[in-house]
């Protein structure tokens, strides 16, 4: 069986990295695919978990060099009586995939555990030892502790332990200019001993880590930032070194060392480092913000006790009491109460939503005035919030299409550095200036920090969490960064009609029958329909019942797509639909009643004819009410220019009254559900990139067919599943909102992309002919990774004004 991981690694410096991981964990037997993401360090891997696990792909990360990160709890155990129970608990835990490490001790009736937080979670291990008999109660929440938080600090301290070391080897260099050459300068600070004696923690405790990843990276046969960055500084250590010993035997001036050059080069490297780590903090804010909305805790009632438990160990089947003013904690079923609840977090709708027994809530949604309770029906990874987290974070490790080809470039641009830097180095020792080590070795030190490709393997993924980042605050979400990437090439937008461009709730509006018992007649309208999913049977449903009218039992009941129902109520062949439906049955269709349909569809109202035992018996009609954004959100897509389409099942009348309110040109009508895939390749088969959006299960094939499925939120799990983009707000404007980030962001990316090749490839000549200082070469290269993240945080910041005239702000 395929199942999907995503594993968190440390040690990654570059995209050749990245590519190195990717490659490694490929190599293992089962895997079938791996992503891995250096803005996020995390590696998205899927695998046959009969061929292999996670404790393999952990080896092989750590084979490669790099860390596979784990987190840490304590746990306090009860119901432990003897070493039997210890080990009991101890096997159930060791047995959870994802956990490393289970060591359970009986006299303190604890347990410490090390595990994969992305394969297993916390309530996973409480369900599993619950399971067996015993109970385990955290000593501390294990969320407490951040990774990137670990990170900012590390790089704090080694930057400052740097730069007070590195400080009194910049003041002498900063007296090599001669318009700094009246400074003074400590006689000390001169000798060449005590430069040493300053650099070498710099270039051996700061410095160790690109030592021990370049050793790791040379090991497995590959090349990174970090041996661009330790050949370039220890040229310059250990050639200084050189000359301090050649100036002992000699005498004679004291010479042009470069010892300031390696530890500045170092130190500015982990403040870009520290600078950088602090940016993709931001860029994950996203994530953050919504797992902020969860609650915390849940009064749960157990045995007839009410108590209150951390939300992490509702179990599925819990009781559970939500007062005025609380957080749902979970997603269940009202079992008891009345309330309204506000939905926006999830919804973006901004007025509270009426929920009775029998509803369905959401967790992370409000309870604004009524006592409920509510039955749990999911929970932990399994609600509604945890799969946004999900698809977002899955969104933010993705790889978009222009992320494979620059992995591609940078997997071969370090060795073809080291390459031209060995040239430029022989090149000058033996054409420009012969015998020179110092004018040989500057420019080679120089190409070596200049051309470290930070900058590139940052460029895509930062813009992508950023963008999908921000899109998820906007109700957007992407599933994977290419469809961030190719939704902004679209230019046909298909639109649904009933729950996208309507808001899939009608009413019954009109009864026409030519029986003179129409309480009759209604309730056999009522009982066929009654059985029926579709919201225009919901609709006749709930009207019918709204009178008084008692339903029956249907019996034999179909739907025939696209055309209607047909069931026996009390042994009368009732027949519900359209003009299709009826015909095929033999059905004569009165003039009257063709007249009466059309002036009903002109009003765009959907009409139903009826027939029964063979005769034709009446109609219903139904209206759906327009979405109040649907205008607007089309005039906008028509504005970015992009063709717009309105595809139903419904009749051409009702579809064209509904298409000329909202300012929709092009219809397609009376399209029967496995016939709009169809409709997507015709217009696929014309040239033209095709967004899908729907909401219904007929939908699902078109959303999968489509260059980009959008699903509305507010529909049904199949649609969403099939899609590639969900908007969770049900609002078109979003539709709008994912084109324009789309096209927001691979701008970004571009911009990224640009600056980073231009640097790149530019700097390398300067360096070559001398031109560009070492420790300006470790300040460029430094400032080129920081640019670059900086650049991606504004899209962030984005603004969008849902108008005809919109405006974007902070693009």
């Amino acid at each position: 069986m395929s199942k999907e991981t995503t594993l968190q690694i440390s040690g990654m410096t570059c995209a050749a990295c990245t590519t190195r991981v990717e490659k490694g964990l490929k190599s293992v037997e089962g895997v079938h695919d791996a992503n891995v993401n250096i803005a996020t360090e995390h590696a998205a891997v899927t695998y046959d978990e009969e061929r292999t696990d996670l404790e393999e792909l952990a080896r092989k990360v750590e084979e490669l060099g790099y860390q596979v990160r784990s987190e840490e709890v304590e746990f306090d155990v009860t119901g432990m009586t003897c070493a039997a129970c210890s080990n009991r608990v101890e096997k159930v835990l060791t047995r959870l995939e994802g956990v490393q490490e289970a060591n359970v001790n009986l006299a303190l009736e604890t347990a410490s555990v090390s595990y994969i937080d992305a394969a297993v979670e916390v309530g996973d291990m409480k369900q599993a030892v619950d399971k067996a008999g015993f109970q385990l109660h955290e000593k501390a929440e294990s969320e407490g502790h951040d990774v990137r938080d670990e990170e900012i600090e590390l790089q704090t301290g080694k930057f400052i332990f740097a730069a007070i070391l590195t400080l009194p080897l910049l003041w002498t260099m900063v007296t090599h200019f001669e318009f700094t050459a009246f400074l003074w300068v400590p006689e000390l600070f001169m000798n060449p001993w005590v430069q040493l004696a300053l650099a070498t923690p710099v270039q051996f405790i700061v410095g160790a880590q690109f030592y021990r990843n370049a050793y790791k990276a040379l090991k497995n046969k590959s090349a990174n930032m970090d041996v661009l960055v330790a050949m370039g500084t220890s040229a310059a250590y250990f050639y200084s070194i050189y000359l301090g010993w050649q100036w002992m035997g000699t005498g004679e001036a004291m010479p042009e060392l470069y010892f300031e050059a390696a530890a500045i080069i170092i130190t500015l490297i982990v403040l870009g480092k520290l600078f950088e780590a602090r940016a993709k903090g931001r860029t994950s804010q996203a994530i953050k913000k919504l797992l902020g909305l969860r609650a915390n805790t849940a009064t749960v009632v157990r045995e007839g006790v009410e108590r209150e438990i951390p939300v992490e160990d509702v179990v599925k089947g819990d009781l559970l009491r939500v007062k005025p003013g609380e957080k749902i904690p979970v997603d269940g079923i009202v079992k008891k109460g009345r309330s309204a609840i506000d939905e926006s977090m999830l919804t973006g709708e901004s007025l509270p939503i009426d929920k009775s027994e029998g509803d369905e809530v959401i967790g992370a949604t409000i309870n604004k005035n009524g006592a409920l309770t509510v039955e749990a029906t999911r929970v932990g990874k399994d609600t509604a919030l945890a799969q946004i987290v999900k698809v977002v974070e899955e969104a933010q490790g993705s790889k978009a299409n222009i992320q494979r080809m620059v992995d591609k470039v940078s997997s071969v641009f370090v060795p073809a550095v080291v390459i031209f830097a060995v040239l430029t180095f022989l090149g000058w020792y033996f054409i420009f200036a012969p015998g020179n080590m110092a004018a040989a070795l500057i420019p080679t030190i120089s190409i070596l920090v200049i051309a470290c490709p930070c900058a590139l393997g940052l460029a895509t993924p930062t813009s992508i969490m950023a963008g999908s980042g921000r899109s998820a605050e906007m109700g957007v979400l992407f599933k994977g960064g290419e469809y961030l990437e190719s939704t902004r090439a679209i230019d046909t937008v298909v639109l649904d009609k009933t729950g996208t461009v309507t808001k899939g709730e009608p009413e019954l509006t009109t009864i026409e029958t030519e029986w003179a018992d129409e309480q009759e007649f209604l309730r056999l309208v009522g009982s066929v329909e009654k059985v029926s999913e579709h919201p225009l049977a919901r609709a006749l449903v709930k009207g019918i019942e709204e009178q008084g009218i008692k339903l029956g039992q249907a019996e034999n009941f179909a739907a025939i797509p696209g055309a209607g129902v047909e069931a026996s109520v009390d042994g009368h062949l009732t027949l519900i639909g359209t003009r299709k439906l009826l015909s095929d049955h033999k059905v004569q269709i009165p003039a009257g009643a063709e007249v009466v349909m059309e002036q009903l569809e002109a009003e765009g109202k959907t009409a139903m004819l009826v027939a029964v035992d063979g005769i034709y018996a009446g109609l219903t009609a139904v209206s759906d009410t327009i979405k109040d954004s649907s205008k607007e959100a089309i005039s906008r897509l028509k504005a970015e220019g992009h063709h717009v389409i309105m595809l139903t099942g419904d009749n051409e009348r009702t579809a064209r009254a509904i298409a000329a309110q909202v300012g929709v040109d092009e219809v397609l009508a009376e399209v029967l559900p496995e016939e709009k895939s169809k409709e997507i390749e015709r217009l696929q088969q014309n040239g033209r990139k095709v967004a899908m959006v729907g909401d219904g299960i007929n939908d699902a094939p078109a959303l999968a067919v489509a260059n980009i499925g959008m699903a509305i939120g507010t529909g049904t799990d199949v649609a969403i599943e099939a899609a590639d983009i969900t908007l969770m707000r049900g609002d078109l404007n979003s539709a709008a909102d994912a084109v324009l980030m789309s096209r927001l962001t691979m701008r970004n990316i571009k911009q990224n992309l640009f600056f980073a090749f231009i640097y790149n490839t530019s700097a390398l000549p300067i360096a070559a002919a001398g031109f560009l200082a070492p420790w300006v070469a470790g300040a460029a290269m430094a400032f080129s990774s920081v640019s670059v993240v900086l650049n991606a945080l504004r899209l962030q910041r984005i603004k969008v004004t849902a108008q005809t005239d919109q405006t974007v702000k902070g693009a």
